[in-house]
């Protein structure tokens, strides 16, 4: 037996539990809200299961998606939107609610009579259940090589009540009613079509369990199922009401107790009211569904349908093929926002402008530490970093696998830290920044940032960087050296400096070039020590640049400062020799 410990009590880890502060009431009306009642399902199973397969996929941006834009897509976006899919990958498509409006009937009638649908495509098309619109509706898709009419009524029992003031007897008649009206002017007028039916009790969610099972298996005792004559079994929570688990529940009750389960596609239409329609197909996937509709990046009424490119992207970033192509997400979405004439958010998941962006300084130094161990990985493989398993800190993807580029990784704001200064120069620039002289850098850029605001792209970093490190010429400018291996492990070096306008002829002598220089400055009055210093090529072959980087001391006791410089050149030791009159100049 266990016991929660009182205000004051050690816990079972022998911290003492704090007392929580009086709670006031919440202005809010809540009491005017009731708990959404779940299916009882005491011994589910599927929070043991795991997704390892795609679903099956239906696009409804033509359909639910068009419905519910501000300004519905003309004809020639809708055209564009559907090749997209197609293109994409999609096999099932919903394009349009004929008998709604001719212009749905003719975007249908369009599609089939300039072959646009591929042959392994099915098309589905919306209906109600009056015979009228279902005559209309399979008149619309005669010609087709692949078709699926999509009927639904409404069995949620405050729609039959409020809306439609019907009983569940008269509800389960005008289901079977109008499945047998799809069966007879689909012979009438889509013989030659390769036909399939899909049935949606409407608001499934919102519908008793039970009854929904029941109407279901009184739908499939007309339509009679059977191997090669399936029926779409789509339940919708149009509304969403309920945690995701219990959609779960719903789910699994529903597939444990319908009829002709093997002859019977178990298909999701989530919508987005509570947030949480991506996890809630997910746990239904779990639960026993095959199949999902949606919309690309969500589009749908009121808060959206389920966003297929989230639900997608999330199977690949487990391991699992989505069966729909991502390649050039920023294709895709650049297409759905002309389509619908609607944004992307920046933070949609995968696909915004800033999902591959990290603005904090320690989000920025671990990924660019994860891209560097990559590096290594890849190298001692023979590969390429696109190649390997991938693997880093804050970046569930490769932004290389759905066509992004490492470019837009890192940005650097008054936020940022020397990871992500230090990665965009390595990056853009090829230069390797010692680790002192990184934290030195990132408080200019701060600096820069704190003072004007907003955000410092790659360029806007370069010229910071030049004109603190590479264009200092002032009051030391080196014109021209010399360096000569002297006796035993000595060198000497003579140069001739420009030092405020006057050309002066130094030489020193020292157990490298460096030192030496640092001797022949000294011989007109400048005293630097240096602390530390690190080179590298920042290219190969015979016309390669080399970068150095030296800190200095300059000056002497509590007169001293310390600083670092950098130097460019062709030359290894000219760049030496440069780096330490920047840090010279930029003490002066």
């Amino acid at each position: 037996m266990t016991t929660t410990p009182q205000p004051g009590e050690p816990n079972h880890f022998g911290t003492r539990v704090q007392a929580r502060p009086a709670q006031q009431p919440s202005p809010m009306p809540y009491h005017r809200y009731t708990p959404f009642e779940p299916v009882q399902v005491p011994d589910r199973t599927w929070p043991d299961a795991t997704i390892t397969r795609a679903p099956r996929w239906l696009s409804t941006d033509l359909r639910d998606g068009n419905q519910a834009l501000i300004d519905p897509m003309t004809p020639n976006r809708k055209r564009r939107m559907f090749d997209l899919l197609v293109q994409m990958g999609f096999k099932e498509i919903e394009i349009g609610f004929p008998s709604a409006s001719q212009t749905d009937f003719d975007f249908v009638r369009h599609l089939i009579e300039s072959e646009a649908i591929p042959d392994d495509v099915t098309v589905s098309v919306l209906t109600q259940a009056r015979e009228d619109l279902i005559a209309r509706t399979a008149e619309s898709l005669q010609g087709a090589h692949r078709a699926t009419i999509h009927l639904y009524n409404a069995t949620a029992e405050l729609f039959r009540r409020v809306v439609f003031k019907m009983s569940e007897a008269e509800c389960m008649a005008l289901a079977t009613r109008g499945t047998e009206m799809v069966m007879k002017y689909a012979e009438e007028y889509c013989g030659d079509v390769e036909f399939g039916y899909q049935y949606s009790p409407e608001i499934f969610t919102q519908t008793p369990t039970d009854f929904a099972v029941a109407m279901c298996n009184a739908v499939m005792d007309v339509w009679q199922p059977e191997e090669g004559r399936e029926i779409i079994l789509n339940l919708p929570a149009t509304v969403e009401r309920s945690t995701p688990n219990t959609y779960a529940d719903q789910i699994e009750y529903f597939a444990r107790n319908v009829n002709h389960r093997e002859h019977a596609v178990i298909s999701l239409h989530p919508h987005n009211d509570r947030g949480t329609a991506v996890a809630a197909t997910e746990l239904a996937l779990m639960a026993g569904a095959d199949r999902v509709e949606g919309c690309l990046f969500g589009h749908g009424e009121r808060t959206g349908n389920v966003d297929l490119v989230t639900l997608a992207m999330n199977l690949f970033s487990q391991g699992v093929d989505p069966q729909i192509d991502f390649s050039d997400i920023d294709e895709v979405r650049r297409t759905v926002e002309w389509c619908t004439q609607m944004p992307v958010a920046p933070r949609h998941p995968y696909a915004g402008d800033l999902v591959y962006t990290a603005f904090s300084g320690s989000h920025q130094d671990a990924i660019k530490k994860g891209l560097e161990a990559l590096e290594v990985q890849a190298a001692e493989q023979g590969s390429t970093i696109h190649e390997i398993p991938w693997e880093a800190p804050y970046l569930p993807i490769d932004p290389h696998d759905v066509g992004r580029s490492y470019e837009a990784v890192i940005r650097v704001n008054s936020q940022s830290g020397k990871g992500g200064v230090a990665y965009l120069l390595k990056s853009e620039h090829s230069l390797d920044l010692p680790r002192r002289l990184q934290m030195e850098f990132s408080r200019i850029v701060q600096a820069r940032t704190d003072s004007e605001g907003g955000e410092v792209d790659a360029d806007e970093l370069w010229s910071i960087f030049r004109s603190e490190f590479l264009d200092r010429d002032e009051p030391y400018r080196l014109v021209n050296t010399t360096a000569a291996s002297g006796s035993g492990d000595r060198d000497t070096v003579t140069a001739t400096v420009r030092v405020n306008g006057q050309d002066r002829t130094i030489e020193g002598e020292g157990n490298g070039p460096v030192s030496a220089f640092v001797d022949a400055l000294g011989s007109i009055g400048v005293q630097v020590t240096v602390l530390d210093y690190a080179e590298h090529a920042m290219s190969a072959g015979g016309d390669a640049t080399a970068a150095a980087y030296v800190e200095c001391e300059i000056g002497e006791g509590d007169d001293s400062t310390v600083m670092w410089g950098v130097g460019i050149d062709p030359n290894i030791v000219t760049a030496s020799l440069k780096a330490v009159l920047t840090a010279l100049n930029r003490s002066s």
